[in-house]
């Protein structure tokens, strides 16, 4: 059996700090779901509003590309599948 890996880290899921996330956003009447870290989603969504994610960033690719997430996504692939801390919102989000 294949090991479920995080669509934004690619690091494999395990069993603890799951999220679910909308790649549409609900807010938007996003239905799918897709099972991700919690710190990859707590990162996602301390970087992009939901109307960034509406029009910008509503792809797997998108996210990945986005420069604070390539940064993030290249720190956290050192860090075990468990790993979790609390994500600070960006400064760029705020204004």
């Amino acid at each position: 059996m294949e090991e479920k890996c995080c669509p934004l880290c690619g690091r494999p899921l395990g069993t603890v700090n799951i999220d679910r996330h909308h790649l549409i956003p609900k807010t938007f009447k996003g239905k799918e779901q897709f099972e991700i870290h919690k710190i990859c989603h707590r990162k996602i969504h301390s970087v992009l509003t939901e109307r960034e994610l509406l029009h910008a960033y509503h792809t797997w690719e998108a996210l990945r590309a986005h420069p604070d997430i390539l940064t993030f996504i290249a720190w956290v692939a050192r860090k075990p599948s468990e790993f979790y801390v609390r994500t600070e919102t960006s400064s760029s989000k705020r204004r």
